[in-house]
């Protein structure tokens, strides 16, 4: 493709042939690529050989640009992905990532995740007596492989889930450092849906079906990234609502001997009902406010 487009360009040296032909690369970054490559920066494109234009290539791969404009993708954005989970899954914490833009290939692409977790327990379906297709919609329980929703240019990829770079990138972060466990090789297990969509000029797809993308090592790293730090922020609300739980459950513990603590001062003292009624309102007012303390 480079040889082609050193054939077919209509500028007059190397340097002004990557300053004009590609996006985003300045004149400066354009004299950096030529020495990289070590190509005269004034030959003329033409003149530039099948092995030398393999050096170019490399040097272009090999120097720091700036990311891509944004204006030739349609990325679905953070609001409109957190605002479709909720309105489908049932959950009780939602949040959503978006990776700045990159280039595999010298195409431009940039990726987007999204996940709803249901805390374990039964769910609002069960709950309101919903039907089965209803709950359908619902987040996977502890004991099932999470939900995994793959898109291209905001297409679902219903089939071929396993031979998909998404799958497989899924598949590679360890979920036991976020509080999931994960059988070896495997979708992580739990109350989790995971959203994942990659817009890009050119969706490297696997086959002509367009059901699985193809595993380029920019798009892997770029959905791993992606993928951790949602399990960060997973990470991080799991650990927070085991301590509310822990403190809830201390609390109740608590409050099961609140009437028998009244009751000992009543007959300690020799109070009447009256006072061991009060005992008790003002135990549980000072275990209230040291719940909202903590």
């Amino acid at each position: 493709m480079l040889m082609q487009l050193l054939k077919n360009t209509t500028a007059r040296n190397v340097r002004s042939f990557l300053h004009s032909e590609f996006s985003r690369v300045s004149d400066r970054v354009a004299l950096e690529i030529c020495q990289r490559a070590g190509l005269e920066p004034k030959s003329r494109p033409s003149n530039v050989a099948f092995r030398e234009s393999e050096s170019l290539f490399k040097a272009i791969n090999d120097t720091k640009l700036m990311n891509p404009p944004l204006d030739c993708l349609s990325p679905i954005g953070e609001v409109q992905l957190l605002a479709g989970l909720k309105k489908e899954v049932d959950a009780d914490f939602y949040d959503a990532v978006t990776r700045p833009p990159s280039v595999y290939r010298g195409n431009p692409f940039q990726i987007e995740l999204a996940l709803a977790y249901k805390s374990p327990g039964k769910s609002k379906g069960e709950e309101r007596g919903a039907s089965a297709a209803e709950r359908n919609n619902e987040s996977p329980t502890a004991e099932e492989p999470i939900r995994l929703l793959r898109f291209a240019n905001r297409v679902p990829l219903l089939y071929q889930q396993g031979a998909c770079s998404i799958t497989k990138a899924v598949q590679g972060v360890d979920w036991k450092n976020y509080g999931l466990s994960q059988p070896r090789g495997q979708l992580p297990m739990g109350p989790l849906t995971l959203l994942v969509h990659m817009a890009s000029v050119w969706v490297p797809f696997t086959s002509e079906s367009k059901e699985a993308l193809a595993g380029y090592d920019e798009i892997l790293r770029e959905i791993t990234l992606g993928l951790q730090e949602l399990g960060r922020r997973l990470s991080v609300y799991l650990s927070r609502r085991r301590r509310d739980l822990e403190a809830q459950r201390k609390r109740d513990y608590m409050q099961l001997y609140v009437p028998h603590l009244a009751l000992g001062l009543k007959q300690i003292l020799g109070l009447n009902d009256k006072d061991e009624h009060k005992i008790i309102t003002k135990l549980k007012t000072m275990l209230e406010r040291t719940h909202l303390q903590t």
